[in-house]
């Protein structure tokens, strides 16, 4: 089958040596995938990362270096992708290497067109960076003119705005690589978000969600199935509570009335449910796959995971 991966940010680890060990336990799963004949595209978030960029070069210009101009948020994002993929082709590489499996791995840098009146640039939900208490997030808030929110249990964070990916800038070349036989890694942290001023492409300040943009390459490059890598195994309505329930195969129809009744949280879940319809709905035979990085080869083989499809 032809897969597209979307790796969780969050999966890559906090730090530069978290996210070198983290690549090769992601890497093992992937050469699965890949050693089975399946051709894949990864995709990856990059949330902490990109946070952790954007901090850094912040601390510089205002602190260190006070005539050290300032890096928009865009710049961070395609320095994010840079890294991560780095880490990510070379780990896949070794990998392959190890199991005798000779196929190239190449990083596309790549950029993605946003409409520049998306609602989400007057409402930013995207959490990125570290992890916080709620009384550093209110520092944060107070000094940096910062927005910030709690995250799904795990902490305060800081947002952005995230508006919805409209096209993929280098998708010809994701196809040609991918058609070459090579394992492809794109569209990382969404995609740097670009809007169009004739034949220019300007940056803007966002971060794109990686699993919206997962979404739209799969559905550009013709892909069998969206494979939607997260924290849980299965997907579960009433998260947490006495009558929680696992999701196994569900329908299209079944998803969208699960999302409406609120079960999913929103900037954790819900998003990677609602990209996981809309590529099950983008045509006939295709469907999609939420599950963790080391199920993935048993959810394609229908053990676990949950899987949506159109029914």
């Amino acid at each position: 089958m032809r897969i597209v991966i979307a790796l969780g940010g969050n999966a890559l680890g906090n730090t530069l040596t978290e996210q070198m060990t983290a690549v090769k336990h992601t890497a093992s799963a992937i050469a699965d995938l890949i050693e089975q004949g399946h051709k894949v595209i990864v995709s990856h978030g990059n949330g902490p990362q990109v946070g952790m960029i954007h901090h850094a070069v912040n601390e510089l210009t205002h602190v260190v270096e006070q005539d050290f101009p300032v890096i928009p948020l865009s710049v961070c994002v395609a320095m994010s992708q840079s890294y991560i993929g780095y880490d990510l082709q070379n780990a896949l590489r070794e990998e392959l290497l190890n199991r005798s499996i000779l196929k190239p791995c190449a990083t596309v840098i790549t950029q993605v067109i946003v409409d520049p009146n998306d609602i989400a640039f007057k409402k930013p939900s995207k959490p990125i960076g570290r992890f916080m208490s709620e009384e550093e997030a209110k520092k944060l808030a107070d000094e940096k003119g910062y927005q910030m929110m709690e995250d799904a249990g795990r902490g305060w964070r800081r947002v952005v705005a995230s508006p919805k990916p409209k096209a993929i800038v280098e998708i010809e070349t994701v196809r040609s690589l991918l058609q070459a036989g090579q394992v492809v890694i794109a569209g990382g942290g969404g995609g740097i978000p670009v809007i169009e001023e004739g034949n220019h492409l300007k940056g803007t300040s966002a971060v794109i969600d990686k699993d919206f943009c997962s979404c739209l390459m799969a559905e550009l490059v013709d892909a069998d199935l969206l494979i939607i890598l997260t924290a849980v195994e299965k997907c579960a309505i009433n998260f947490g509570k006495p009558n929680q329930e696992w999701l196994d195969n569900i329908t299209i129809s079944q998803a969208k009335e699960y999302c409406k009744q609120g079960h999913f949280a929103t900037g954790s879940m819900l998003p990677k449910v609602e990209a996981a319809i809309k590529f099950a709905e983008s045509a006939k035979g295709r469907k999609s796959l939420i599950t963790l990085l080391e199920k993935a080869k048993d959810g394609i083989e229908g053990k676990t995971g949950t899987v949506i499809y159109n029914a």
